[in-house]
């Protein structure tokens, strides 16, 4: 195993290689403080070791950050670095203390040194160290952040309708209001706030499982043996993102559809509007986006670093490098490991799908038989690829895979603007089916498989359609028990606010991880503890920010228009 007396006193450490003089300084007096108290300096007790239960995929060494800012000498400060080793078929990162007077280049150098240890699952493997992190001990601000802050919220028109426009009487009034929505497609509510909470569920245990766990392992096992794990495993919690798109699909229809009433049931007016439309629909939802990026890359950067703070810094970096695909809502395009705000691809992709509306009710309204053909070629086109891809990276996220669901939505809002039990059964049906086949198919050997790439291909669109079916059943009268339940009034306040808490909940459970001095132990407790506690925290602040920037700045928007 790596030890501070490996990294310390390795072939001399080579000092010529250091460019620093600060740092041989400091590495020489560490060599000499781990000489006379071995076992109990600070120093080494702040090294990443060997923990039990590797098996079950405790495998991150991640030492004690604060133990390591904590050393104090004339002249000399402790700053903790990481270092990143992949040992195939595994990696992982131990936590190292070193002077503050070395730079990471240099850190990596010392590290390079280290003859290679021993694998902890293989008798044989390769290694590498493929990359270090050292924490910043003084964190400068990003003002970048302010300045786009302020020149995208700089147009505000008169002054007194804007200073009535952050009125929080007048914001609050309408965010809490529980009348909003009565009627038709008050439904939706339900269906709106139910998805929302089944992706904080998945999202706090699946970032955690990703980095911080230090028994995933024994995760992994627990969770794909019991169905019950529906709300927090990776396949089915994705299907609550094609619920937004089936209801975005079927809203956009709606809101068209009515535009040509308008119009005197008139296409053309409708169509010369469209670039209008479009306008209205990205500037609808980038002042919480964009400001949810300047929060990213400005209150993040300046917040004290934790072990697990390259969750954040991935983060930070992406945001800085990537931030105008966000402002062009077209970060879906990227690969999911360089977007920025990697959950801000639904609103790229929720965009870029609106735009496609016109085209599909210009089909119904010329012949409908055409519409049958045009839906049944764009169906199989999103179910079909031609390749294996690396499932997030060039699959999870495009458009050429999400549009199913979509275009249900549009059809089902076609329908409702223009054997009742047995629809029932069959939606029921089809959504338990669709949200625990991934159960049964992941028994398959990891190899070309017929059953699951048929999964993998029709899934989002059946379950969209079954969704569709309980939103037609609900607005047609004959939704029963579950129309009253998925139209309560309690649902309609927190539906005002479920676009904010969706954009703002990831950089909470990130923020929590990244924190962490220690790796998170797996317990159902635990998880259902970080569940509620990442649902209220995104609650309190997504109410905060719908009536501080997103109601406001739709106000102003009206008082322009």
């Amino acid at each position: 195993k790596m030890t501070a007396h490996d990294l310390m006193c390795t072939q001399d450490f080579r000092s010529s290689q250091l460019k620093n003089f600060e740092c041989k300084w400091g590495k020489t007096l560490i060599k000499i403080i781990l000489a006379s108290s071995l076992l109990f300096s600070p120093v080494y007790d702040a090294f990443g070791k060997i923990a039990s239960d590797i098996v079950g995929g405790n495998m991150n060494r991640p030492g004690s950050l604060q133990e390591c800012l904590s050393v104090r000498a004339p002249h000399f400060r402790g700053r903790y670095c990481q270092v990143f080793i992949k040992q195939d078929p595994v990696q992982y990162f131990v936590g190292i203390c070193v002077p503050d007077s070395c730079e990471e280049d240099e850190v990596q150098t010392l590290t390079s040194l280290i003859p290679p240890v021993p694998s902890v699952l293989l008798p044989k493997s390769t290694q590498a160290f493929y990359i270090t992190h050292c924490v910043k001990n003084t964190l400068p601000p990003d003002i970048s952040t302010l300045c786009l802050t302020v020149l995208w919220l700089s147009p505000v028109g008169h002054l007194f309708d804007s200073l009535y426009g952050f009125s929080l009487q007048n914001t609050s009034a309408g965010v809490l209001s529980t009348t909003g929505s009565r009627g038709r497609y008050s439904s939706l509510n339900g269906i709106r706030v139910l998805s929302l909470l089944w992706i904080i569920s998945g999202h706090s245990v699946q970032i955690s499982a990703w980095y911080n766990l230090d028994n995933n392992k024994r995760w992994k096992e627990r969770v794909e043996k019991n169905p019950l794990y529906i709300f927090a495993f990776s396949g089915p919690v994705y299907l609550a993102v094609d619920t937004f798109l089936l209801l975005g699909g079927l809203l956009s229809a709606k809101s068209l559809l009515s535009t040509i009433q308008r119009a005197d049931d008139k296409l053309s007016p409708g169509i010369a509007i469209l670039p209008s439309i479009a306008l209205h629909v990205s500037t609808r939802v980038q002042p919480l986006h964009i400001f949810i990026v300047c929060l990213v890359i400005g209150f993040l950067s300046v917040i004290p670093e934790g072990s697990f703070w390259f969750i954040v810094e991935d983060q930070i970096l992406s945001c800085k490098k990537y931030w105008w695909s966000n402002l062009l809502l077209m970060n879906n395009l990227l690969t999911v490991t360089d977007i920025c705000a990697p959950w801000t691809w639904y609103l790229s992709i929720d965009f870029q799908f609106y735009i496609t509306t016109p085209l599909v009710i210009f089909i119904y309204r010329l012949n409908k038989h055409v519409l049958l053909a045009f839906v049944t070629i764009l169906l199989v086109i999103s179910c079909l690829t031609r390749h294996t891809y690396t499932y997030f990276q060039y699959y999870y996220n495009k458009p050429y895979t999400r549009y199913g669901p979509y275009l249900v939505g549009i059809l089902a809002g076609i329908f409702l603007k223009t054997g009742k039990q047995l629809g029932w059964v069959i939606s029921l049906s089809v959504m338990a089916l669709i949200a625990g086949l991934p159960y049964a198919l992941r028994l398959v050997p990891s190899q070309p498989s017929g059953p699951l790439a048929v999964y993998q291909g029709l899934h989002r669109t059946l379950w969209a359609m079954a969704v569709a079916w309980i939103i037609v059943a609900c607005e047609e009268g004959y939704g029963g028990l579950i129309n009253k339940i998925l139209s309560l009034n309690v649902w309609v306040p927190l539906s005002n606010i479920s676009f904010a808490c969706y954009l703002i909940h990831p950089i909470l459970i990130i923020l929590y991880n990244g924190e962490q001095d220690t790796p998170i132990h797996y317990t159902d407790i635990n998880f259902f503890y970080l569940f509620v506690g990442h649902m209220v925290l995104a609650v309190i602040l997504g109410y905060v920010f719908t009536v501080l920037i997103e109601k406001p700045y739709l106000f102003l928007k009206r008082c322009d228009t």
